[in-house]
């Protein structure tokens, strides 16, 4: 152990009051928190659950583990913490018992203990090696990507999952500057960013490698694939009547839980012209809500960061 306490795992859960309102949260009932993080929300689950709720976190970060346990421990056997990937719920649920829950959380994105920590690699606030791993039991970090992906395919994941406009200069430049020693750390990274975007295109509010770090950090997580699977193992664990809520905070992430509600929501793949269904499937869930959730002015007024969160949820049939 690190000896990590809860307080140094400094996160502020977003939207607290809405998960537990689209969670639908009461007594006697079971929640799974599949990215339990400091153990915010899986505590305001717990409190409106009371006295004899029960709450299964999950996360596959050690730090995050280590903190929530120690945040949670009052709850006593009320909370169950498993070191895993939530796209293992059904697992984790199965080795403990659990046929079917009441609700399930997903908050997806990077916290802020794994973006201000000096050893974890995620940030260009402070040096350190490029890593960007939530499991450090993975063997592929960012170092990897940095120094071992080609041009072509560098310049792919920078557009696609950073949506950076300069993605092919930057691509270049990486190519260009490992040449002569590999780049290892988060700083050196960054500096090669910089210095392949045009000085005018350098934003105020907004450090210029930001979009490229967090696109590598989507890639060494394979944060998009583990969310549909995410999706589909929450829904597999829902009794009928229970709630999955999603928080996401990037637009290509919304879209994957938007279009995968959507379609489990109204399955029908019949010709749009088709004069009715004729392919026979069947709605599994409903939406609780048409469009997503935002943050309000008070939080965004307490928690600025908050800004881009986007919660979307449906109830099993």
């Amino acid at each position: 152990m690190s000896g990590l306490d809860s307080e140094s795992f400094v996160h502020r859960s977003v939207l607290p009051c809405e998960v537990v309102m689209a969670l639908g949260c009461a007594p006697g009932k079971v929640y799974v928190d599949g990215t339990l993080g400091g153990g915010g929300h899986a505590e305001e689950l717990l409190k409106a659950s009371a006295p004899d709720g029960r709450v299964i976190g999950i996360d596959q970060d050690s730090d995050a583990v280590e903190a929530s346990e120690k945040k949670l421990k009052v709850y006593g056997d009320r909370v169950t913490i498993v070191r895993e990937s939530f796209t293992a719920m059904r697992t984790v649920l199965d080795s403990l018992g659990i046929a079917q829950v009441d609700g399930v959380l997903l908050d997806l994105g990077v916290s802020t203990h794994q973006l201000t920590s000096p050893t974890r690699g995620f940030s260009f606030r402070s040096d350190s090696r490029l890593d960007m791993r939530m499991d450090d039991r993975a063997g592929f970090s960012a170092y990897e990507v940095v120094n071992g992906y080609e041009e072509t395919e560098l310049a792919r994941i920078f557009k696609f999952y950073g949506e950076e406009r300069f993605a092919h200069r930057i691509a270049k430049a990486i190519v260009k500057a490992r040449a002569s020693r590999p780049i290892e750390g988060t700083r050196a990274l960054a500096e090669v960013v910089v210095g392949a975007i045009p000085a005018k295109f350098h934003g105020r509010k907004t450090h210029p490698a930001t979009k490229v770090f967090q696109a590598i950090r989507i890639v060494v997580n394979d944060e998009m694939e583990s969310l549909k699977k995410g999706i589909e193992a929450g829904i597999a664990s829902l009794a009928p009547g229970g709630r999955m809520a999603v928080i996401s905070f990037h637009s290509l992430e919304d879209k994957i839980v938007k279009r995968a509600f959507a379609e489990l929501a109204d399955p029908c793949i019949c010709p749009p012209r088709a004069p009715g269904c004729v392919c026979g499937r069947v709605a599994t869930v409903k939406l609780l809500k048409r469009g997503s959730i935002k943050p309000g002015t008070a939080e965004l007024e307490a928690n600025p960061k908050a800004r881009s969160a986007r919660l979307r949820a449906i109830e099993k049939l």
